[in-house]
Formats: C-alpha cells, sequence, structure tokens
C-alpha cells in the first residue's frame, strides 16, 4: 500500500457521437480527492449535468483500495477491441509510480466482452467501472439530493 501517500490521478470517460449528439459520462478523481462528474444526455434536450465535490481522505484510500484490488494496473489494452462508430471507453490511472491509460470500444454489457481477444483483461475492466459508476453516483447523489416534493 505504499502508492496511498503518492501521487494519484483517475480518468474514466465513456461516450459516443451519434444521433442526440456528443453523449458521455465521465469523472476524474485527483490526489486531494477533489471529484469532477459530468453526464451530458441530449435525448429530449436533456442539458449537461455537472458536480463537483470533495472526498475524505478515507473514502480516497478506498478508491485507491478497490483498484488496487482490481489488479487493473497489471492489464494491457493491446488486445482490446479498438474505438468504433460506437463510442470509445477510456480508463486512466496514476498510483505512485504505476501509470495506465487504457482505450477501447464501448462495452455496455458483459456480452460485448465474450468475443474478444481478451476477455478476461476486459471483464477486469467492466467490473471496476461498474463499481465506480454504482460508487460517483452514489456520492453524487447523496451530495446534490434534491428533496422530493410530497
Amino acid at each position: 500500500m505504499a502508492a496511498l501517500a503518492d501521487d494519484f490521478y483517475m480518468y474514466f470517460y465513456s461516450g459516443h457521437k451519434g444521433k442526440f449528439g456528443h453523449e458521455f459520462f465521465r469523472f476524474e478523481i485527483d490526489k486531494s480527492g477533489y471529484l469532477k462528474y459530468a453526464n451530458n444526455s441530449n435525448y429530449r434536450r436533456d442539458s449537461m449535468i455537472r458536480k463537483e465535490l470533495r472526498m475524505s481522505p478515507t473514502l480516497l484510500a478506498e478508491v485507491k483500495r478497490i483498484i488496487e484490488d482490481s489488479e487493473i494496473m497489471r492489464e494491457n489494452d493491446d488486445k482490446w477491441p479498438k474505438r468504433d462508430e460506437n463510442g470509445r471507453l477510456q480508463l486512466e490511472i496514476k498510483m505512485g509510480k504505476e501509470y495506465v491509460n487504457f482505450e477501447t470500444a464501448k462495452i455496455s454489457s458483459l456480452a460485448d466482452i465474450q468475443n474478444t481477444k481478451d476477455p478476461e483483461g476486459l471483464r477486469v475492466l467492466y467490473y471496476l467501472i461498474q463499481d465506480f459508476k454504482c460508487l460517483i453516483l452514489s456520492l453524487i447523489s447523496l451530495h446534490y439530493k434534491i428533496k422530493p416534493i410530497a
């Protein structure tokens, strides 16, 4: 866990350009725990959602632990499908002296992974991304909860 005291940065992007323009989901976390989130869906003229918050040192340590436990830093994207007209997915992580920057075709489900040249590596990426999407959306929901009208 020596990487916990070192430099940290994480960036995730998943998106495409299509019928409704440039639609994407992205977030980035810096070493101080500052989280920037953006979600752009032009469906039915929705506007871009942008939120920012600062995570506690304990939560930031948990983010790093999740990354370490996933072993994503050992993966290689050479055999992963290249970005295409359906979009792209990018994950960039810097933890201490380790650095990875993955780019692949957009993954919609586990079924997209089965017939690739590296299904195990993509499965690691897929589950890590699902974990972080849940975490980030939960944090955003907790910090910016809109009270329902009774």
